[in-house]
C-alpha cells in the first residue's frame, strides 16, 4: 500500500465514526421535531371550532384529567375538549400514523409503489361487515357497527389469502386477489344498501364509508393506538428484512430472509391495523399511498428510519385534515376520505408519472 493510500484510509478510519453519529443526530432532531409537530398540532386542532377554546384551556384540561394540577375553566368547556375534541383529535393522529405505516410496509412487501392498505380489500370488507349490522341488524343489536366492521374486514382479508395461495401466493397474485375481494365486498354493500335501506339508513352508512370520525370516544382511541402500538413494534422489527425485500424476494431470500413467512406476518400484521382504523373511523383513502413517498424524500428508503417518519408524518396530515373537514363548511361536516381524496388524487398522479419516468 502506498503513502497516499494509507493516508486515504487513515482518513476513512477517523471519519467512519462520525458518519453513525451525524446520521443519529439527525434522525434523534427529525423524530424530535416531528413528535413537537403533533404535540402542538394536537393543541391547537383541539381550539378551532365553534366554542372559542385557546391552548392554554387545553393544557389545563389535559393536565387536570392527568391529575397534573386543577383545571382553571369551566366544566363545560372540559367537556368539549376532554370528551369531544381530544378523542377526535388523537384518533385522527394514530388513524394517519397507522395507514401511513401499512402504506409503508405494502409497498415494500408488494414492491409496488401504488400499493396502499385497501389493496387488500380491507376496506370494502370492513364496508360489508358495517352495513350487515346496520341495515339487515345481524346480532340482534348485541354487535356493534365497529365490531361488523372490524369482522368484515378480516372475513375480506383471509378470501384474499385464500385466494393468492391457490393461484401461487406471488406478489402479483396477491394484489390482483385484493382487488377481486374489493369488487365483490364493494357490491355486496351496494346491494345490501339497495335493496333493505330506508334513507336515513342510506345516509349515515355512506357518511361512514365515506370517512368519519365523529362520535368517537376515548375506547376507540385506546384500542386503536394500542394495536399501532404492536403493528409498529412488529415492523420495525423486520425493518431489515423490509429492506431486503427492496432488491426482489429472490434477493431476500438469498441473505436468509423466510420470503413466505415474512410476507404473511407482515400482511396480517398490517390488515389486522387496517381493519382497527377502518372500524372506528370508516374508510379513509390516500393516506397509506401518499405519505410513505413523502417520507422517503426525507428519509431515504431504510425502514428503521422511514417507518417512524411516516408514522409522524401521516398523523401529522389527517390531524389538520380532520379539523379542515369539520370546520371548513360549519356547521355541516365533511367526511374525511373526501378531502383526502382531494388531497391524494394529484399525488397520485404525480406518483404515477413518476413510476412512469423510472427504469
Amino acid at each position: 500500500m502506498t503513502d497516499t493510500e494509507q493516508a486515504a484510509a487513515a482518513r476513512e478510519d477517523t471519519a467512519a465514526p462520525a458518519g453513525p453519529r451525524v446520521r443519529g443526530i439527525r434522525e434523534g432532531l427529525l423524530w424530535a421535531g416531528g413528535l413537537v409537530l403533533l404535540a402542538l398540532s394536537v393543541a391547537v386542532a383541539v381550539t378551532i371550532g365553534p366554542a372559542r377554546i385557546s391552548v392554554a384551556d387545553v393544557w389545563s384540561a389535559v393536565a387536570s384529567h392527568l391529575g397534573a394540577g386543577d383545571s382553571r375553566i369551566s366544566p363545560i368547556r372540559d367537556g368539549i375538549i376532554w370528551n369531544l375534541r381530544m378523542p377526535r383529535t388523537l384518533l385522527a393522529a394514530v388513524c394517519g400514523a397507522g395507514l401511513a405505516v401499512c402504506g409503508t410496509v405494502m409497498q415494500s412487501l408488494l414492491r409496488n409503489p401504488l400499493a396502499d392498505p385497501f389493496v387488500l380489500g380491507v376496506s370494502s370488507g370492513a364496508s360489508t361487515g358495517a352495513v350487515v349490522v346496520v341495515v339487515l341488524g345481524v346480532g340482534g343489536g348485541a354487535v356493534s357497527l365497529s365490531a361488523g366492521a372490524f369482522i368484515g374486514a378480516l372475513c375480506s382479508f383471509a378470501l384474499v389469502m385464500l385466494l393468492s395461495h391457490t393461484l401461487g401466493g406471488s406478489t402479483d397474485r396477491v394484489v390482483l386477489s385484493g382487488v377481486a375481494a374489493m369488487q365483490l365486498f364493494s357490491a355486496l354493500t351496494s346491494f345490501v344498501v339497495m335493496t333493505a335501506a330506508d334513507a336515513e339508513q342510506t345516509r349515515g352508512v355512506l357518511f361512514w364509508l365515506l370517512g368519519s370520525l365523529g362520535g368517537v370516544g376515548w375506547g376507540d382511541v385506546w384500542i386503536c393506538s394500542a394495536v399501532l402500538a404492536v403493528t409498529l413494534l412488529i415492523c420495525l422489527g423486520h425493518a431489515r428484512t423490509l429492506d431486503a425485500f427492496a432488491f426482489g424476494q429472490d434477493a431476500a431470500a438469498a441473505l436468509g430472509v423466510h420470503v413466505g413467512r415474512t410476507r404473511i406476518v407482515l400482511l396480517c400484521t398490517t390488515a389486522l391495523l387496517t381493519a382497527a382504523l377502518v372500524s372506528s373511523a370508516g374508510a379513509i383513502g390516500f393516506v397509506g399511498l401518499v405519505l410513505p413517498h413523502a417520507a422517503r424524500a426525507l428519509t431515504g428508503s431504510g425502514h428503521r428510519r422511514l417507518l417512524p417518519v411516516t408514522a409522524l408524518a401521516g398523523a401529522v396530515f389527517l390531524v389538520w385534515v380532520d379539523t379542515l373537514a369539520r370546520t371548513v363548511l360549519d356547521p355541516q361536516e365533511v367526511p374525511v376520505g373526501v378531502v383526502t381524496a382531494l388531497i391524494g388524487v394529484p399525488a397520485f398522479v404525480l406518483v404515477l408519472h413518476r413510476t412512469r419516468r423510472s427504469p
